[in-house]
């Protein structure tokens, strides 16, 4: 058990851990704004770009962490970073999944907590400096394509659109898994890695401090 430990912590050590995790952070992000917004016609809700950025911060965490990891300062303000982003984006994915059962109930009193005026963690005016991913265009709990008048769509295009008429789901035909819980999953399971590394690098520093 003690070997994987410190497996587990010397790899910390390496760049292509944290670039991983920045490369996660990305790539989710991306995916939500090239795929869902731009391609399929998903438009975002206030939780919605609250999600992107906690994945923004997952993606600087990493960042951070890769110009040096062995460097304690960088280390522990890239973990500090992530573990922020991956707890926001559970908090989010929570409340949007109660929006969307209060929205898709037909109960509009449940449907509280989403502005087309977002706030941002720390003030950060980030729906002005990049309104195209990070301003509100829809209501939350509408996770159907709202496809532009005169939009001309390929054939995939089309295949896709129609699959999520009713709403995204993981598996249309089943109705399984909304978007928001998807987020979820992906939030949950970030931050339970970053945890476990946490805890076995400082269990590994706790160990190396002992020793005469």
């Amino acid at each position: 058990m003690m070997n994987w430990i410190e497996k587990i912590a010397a790899l910390q050590d390496r760049r292509i851990l944290w670039v991983l995790m920045a490369i996660i952070g990305i790539g989710l992000a991306l995916t939500s704004f090239l795929v869902f917004q731009r391609w399929l016609y998903l438009r975002p809700c206030e939780q919605c770009v609250y999600i992107r950025f906690a994945m923004a911060c997952i993606a600087v965490g990493g960042a951070v962490g890769a110009v040096n990891p062995r460097v304690l300062v960088l280390k522990l303000a890239g973990y500090g970073a992530a573990v922020y982003g991956a707890t926001k984006g559970i908090d989010y994915s929570l409340t949007l999944i109660r929006i969307g059962e209060a929205y898709r109930s037909g109960n509009l009193f449940g449907v509280q907590g989403c502005s087309a005026e977002p706030a941002f963690p720390f003030h950060l005016p980030l729906h002005s400096w990049f309104p195209a991913t990070f301003l509100p265009t829809e209501d939350c709990g509408v996770s159907y394509p709202i496809i532009p008048e005169g939009a001309v769509l390929s054939p995939m295009q089309k295949y896709f659109t129609d699959l999520y008429r009713d709403g995204w789901y993981l598996i249309p035909s089943r109705q399984f898994m909304t978007m928001e819980q998807c987020t979820l999953l992906c939030f949950s399971l970030i931050l339970t890695a970053l945890l476990i590394c946490l805890i076995c690098w400082t269990i590994v520093q706790a160990g190396n401090r002992r020793r005469p």
